[in-house]
C-alpha cells in the first residue's frame, strides 16, 4: 500500500500516538516496535506506532483516522515482496491480522483481506472447494494475493500456463483515498501481471469474494504436494533463509535471475545479505542481514548486468519507510 497523504509535520511518535488513541485506544498503540519480525526478509526498523487491526472495520477505521488527522499510514500484511529501511517507518503501521472466512454458499467464499492464503487454503479445501490450492506455500495474505495478482506454473508437469488468483475473484471491498467503501468487480481491479489498481489508486483491499468451484479433495491435495515440491526445489526456505521473494522484475524472453546467474553472482554477498545459491533473482539474509546490505547487492547486481547485457533491473520489491542508504539506481 502506498502511503496516505500527511500533513508533512514532523510528529514524534508519542504525539502520533497521542493523536490517535481516541479512536484506536491507548493500549493497542505499541510505540518503537520493531518491525523486522513481522516481514519475511526479517529485517527493518522500528515503526514510530503499531496497531494490530483485527477485522476489516477496525483495518478501514485506522486508516480512516490516520488519514483524516494527517499521520502517514502504511498497511502491512505478512511483510513478503517489501523491504523495510534500517531508520523504521515513520507515523502509523497497521499490521492487518482481519482474519474472518465466511461460506456464502455455492463456493463463494468472503475473506477478509488480512486472512493468510495458506489458512484460506485449508479451508477451502476441506470444504470442498478448488481454485486456491495451486498458491500452496505461497507467503501472502488475501489483500497482498490481489494487490499483486498472485500467480503461479501450473498445472504439473508441464507448468506451461500461469496462473493468477484474478481467475477466482469475484468482487473485492476497497477503502478508497475518499474514505468510502465500494466493491468493485475483477474487471474494476485492472489485474495484471504482479500488479492490480491498488499500486496506483490509493485504495486499500479491505475483503475479497471468491467464486470457486466443488472439487475433489483428493486431487487437491495432490496438486498441493506437487506445487509445494515443485516450489521448494527453486526457493530457498523462509525459516532458514529469510527473503523477500523476487527481488527483480520480470524481464520479458529473458529472465532476471538468469541475468544475474550468468553474471556469475549466485552466492555473492555483501554482510549478511546473500544472493540466493538456489535462485539468482531472491536475495537472503543469513542472520544479520540489515536494508543497506541488502540495497547494496541489488545496486551491485544491477550494474553487474547492466555492464554485461545492458539491461536494466527493476526492483520488484516494495522499499518501505526510511533507509540509510540511497534508492537503488534508476535507467540512464
Amino acid at each position: 500500500m502506498n502511503p496516505s497523504r500527511s500533513s508533512g509535520r514532523h510528529q514524534s511518535p508519542q504525539q502520533v500516538a497521542d493523536a490517535l488513541a481516541p479512536a484506536l485506544g491507548t493500549a493497542r498503540l505499541r510505540l518503537g516496535e520493531p518491525l523486522a519480525p513481522y516481514t519475511t526478509f526479517r529485517i527493518g526498523g522500528p515503526a514510530d506506532v503499531l496497531y494490530d487491526a483485527t477485522s476489516d472495520r477496525e483495518l478501514a477505521s485506522a486508516v480512516v483516522t490516520a488519514r483524516q488527522l494527517g499521520i502517514p499510514v502504511f498497511v502491512l500484511g505478512l511483510g513478503a515482496n517489501i523491504l523495510v529501511g534500517d531508520l523504521g517507518v515513520r507515523g502509523l503501521v497497521v499490521r492487518n491480522v482481519a482474519r474472518g472466512i465466511t461460506d456464502l454458499g455455492g463456493g463463494r467464499i468472503r475473506a477478509e483481506s488480512g486472512v493468510v492464503v495458506a489458512d484460506l487454503i485449508r479451508h477451502c479445501v476441506a470444504a470442498g472447494w478448488s481454485g486456491l490450492e495451486h498458491y500452496v506455500g505461497i507467503p501472502s495474505t488475501v489483500g497482498g494475493a490481489v494487490w499483486q495478482n498472485l500467480h503461479f506454473l501450473a498445472p504439473a508437469p508441464e507448468r506451461e500456463r500461469t496462473i493468477f488468483i484474478e481467475e477466482v475473484v469475484e468482487s473485492v471491498e476497497l477503502l478508497t483515498p475518499a474514505d468510502a467503501r465500494v466493491t468493485v468487480d475483477r474487471e474494476a481491479m485492472a489485474f495484471g501481471y504482479d500488479t492490480s489498481r491498488l499500486h496506483t489508486s490509493g485504495d486499500v483491499a479491505l475483503a475479497v469474494t471468491f467464486a470457486l468451484a466443488a472439487g475433489d479433495r483428493a486431487v487437491m491435495h495432490r496438486v498441493m504436494q506437487e506445487n509445494l515440491s515443485w516450489r521448494g526445489s527453486r526457493h530457498p526456505w523462509l525459516e532458514y533463509h529469510p527473503s523477500a521473494g523476487s527481488i527483480f522484475k520480470k524481464i520479458e524472453g529473458v529472465g532476471a535471475g538468469r541475468l544475474i546467474d550468468q553474471c556469475g553472482l549466485k552466492g555473492h554477498r555483501i554482510g549478511d545479505a546473500q544472493i540466493s545459491h538456489i535462485h539468482a533473482n531472491i536475495m537472503v539474509n543469513l542472520g544479520a542481514a540489515t536494508a543497506a546490505d541488502v540495497r547494496a547487492l541489488i545496486t551491485h547486481a544491477q550494474r553487474a548486468v547492466a555492464d554485461r547485457f545492458d539491461q536494466f533491473l527493476e526492483p520488484e520489491i516494495g522499499f518501505i519507510g526510511e533507509f540509510a542508504t540511497p534508492n537503488p539506481g534508476s535507467p540512464a
